[in-house]
């Protein structure tokens, strides 16, 4: 399995999802810098966390029209696993691989907390370590997480069984639409999530919850090797 990171300059998660990579896999990951206009051979791609170029504009407005990120769509559209986390996912929807929008959170404030997810797609090979329903914990840290979708393409998303992670229990910590705290796209390879999977994958952490995710992805990707 290849792991490729992208950095892109106010990446601040980037350091935990190649801790997280290596501790499960074995293997450090690919740095990719986001005035590269070639992604290395890899089978997973991720956009971490953080606030690329400080959230100017609008989160992930300005890192979605960087070179590597023309690299990222053709890997996308040729199938490659890409996963985006909170500021990788808003980079995501500004690129226009994924649907929708993140919003400035509904309280109008930056919320770092824990929440509750509901698996609500298992049937994917990111989270099928997971159950249908089943209900984890994972971090969140974001001003901007909000997510947004027009009546059409909410409607699509749901029918689609795009949405990935709802927020549950009550937990949903920034108003986003339907409780939805990750989708995929309509092909299913590309991952797009508010909270960080990344900060809860071993016991020092807190809990496990969030390795399954890695877990299921390198597996996929090992077993397509083979």
């Amino acid at each position: 399995m290849k792991a490729a990171i992208v950095q892109f300059p106010g990446s601040n998660r980037d350091r935990d999802m190649f801790a997280a990579l290596e501790t499960i896999s074995g293997q450090p990951a690919h740095k990719v810098w986001h005035t590269d206009t070639e992604l290395p051979n890899c089978d997973l791609i991720i956009l971490p966390g953080g606030f690329s170029h400080g959230d100017y504009l609008r989160s992930g407005a300005i890192a979605a029209r960087a070179p590597v990120m023309r690299a990222v769509a053709t890997a996308a559209a040729q199938g490659v696993r890409v996963l985006g986390v909170c500021n990788g996912f808003q980079i995501l929807t500004e690129a226009g691989l994924l649907p929708g929008s993140l919003m400035r959170n509904a309280g109008l404030t930056f919320v770092c907390r824990e929440v509750m997810l509901e698996v609500a797609n298992p049937q994917n090979p990111f989270t099928c370590g997971y159950t249908q329903g089943e209900i984890i914990r994972c971090p969140v840290a974001h001003h901007d997480g909000n997510y947004f979708a027009a009546p059409k393409t909410l409607a699509k998303i749901e029918s689609n069984n795009q949405v990935a992670f709802r927020y549950a229990n009550g937990t949903n910590p920034n108003g986003s639409v339907n409780d939805i705290a990750g989708v995929f796209n309509k092909q299913g390879n590309v991952l797009g999530m508010m909270p960080h999977p990344e900060n809860l994958i071993e016991a020092a952490h807190g809990g496990t919850d969030g390795r399954r995710l890695f877990e299921a992805a390198l597996d996929m990707l090992e077993s397509t090797a083979a």
